[in-house]
C-alpha cells in the first residue's frame, strides 16, 4: 500500500491572521477576526493539488482556560474548512497541565493522523509560527518550516526551513518534489 504524505499545519498565523498583543500571536475571539492570510488559499490548493493531505493541527487552550467557548474554535474551523481544501482538523482544547498527548510540542495529533489516514511522517511536513509547533513535527519525524514573524517569545531551537510565509513554504516543499 503506498502511504500517503501530509501537510500538517498551524492554524492560528499560518493560514488565518494571529491577533497580535504585546508581541505575541492569539487566535482570533471570534469569527468577525478571521483573516485567511494572502496567498494561502493557492498555497494549500498547489499542495493539494501536488498529492498532499492538508491537516491542521492547532492547540486552543483558550477553551480549557475559560476564555473562549469550543463553539467559538469550532466555528471558526468550520469557517476555514469552507475557503479552503483543508482535509481535517485536529484541535486540542487542552491547557498545558492536563497531560494529554495532543498538545503540541507533543507529537500526538500528528501520529494519530498518521495511523489514521496511513501517512508517511517522513514525507511529510509541519508548518508552524511557534517553536511548539515546530518541536511537534520534530518528534513526529516529519521536516518542519518555521514562519518566522519575530514574536516576542521563545523562538525553535531548529527546524528545516526558516520562512516569512505560508506561500513560501509551499513553494519549499513543492520545490523538494522536483
Amino acid at each position: 500500500m503506498q502511504m500517503r504524505r501530509a501537510v500538517f499545519l498551524d492554524r492560528d498565523g499560518v493560514i488565518n491572521r494571529a491577533v497580535m498583543r504585546d508581541g505575541r500571536p492569539y487566535p482570533p475571539a471570534s469569527l468577525g477576526e478571521v483573516e485567511i492570510l494572502p496567498g494561502v488559499l493557492d498555497a494549500l490548493t498547489a499542495l493539494r493539488d501536488a498529492g498532499f493531505m492538508l491537516i491542521v493541527v492547532t492547540n486552543q487552550p483558550d477553551v480549557a482556560r475559560g476564555t473562549t467557548s469550543r463553539a467559538v474554535v469550532e466555528e471558526i474551523n468550520t469557517h476555514l474548512a469552507g475557503h479552503l481544501p483543508i482535509d481535517e482538523f485536529r484541535t486540542c482544547y487542552h491547557d498545558s497541565g492536563d497531560g494529554c498527548d495532543c498538545r503540541k510540542p507533543l507529537p500526538g495529533s500528528l501520529v494519530a493522523a498518521a495511523k489514521q489516514h496511513g501517512i508517511d511522517l517522513g514525507n511529510s511536513y509541519m508548518v508552524g509560527d511557534r517553536w511548539r509547533d515546530t518541536e511537534a513535527g520534530q518528534r513526529a519525524g516529519c521536516r518542519t518550516i518555521f514562519i518566522d514573524y519575530g514574536y516576542a517569545e521563545k523562538q525553535p531551537q531548529s527546524t528545516d526551513f526558516c520562512v516569512r510565509s505560508l506561500v513560501e513554504a509551499a513553494q519549499i516543499i513543492l520545490g523538494e518534489m522536483k
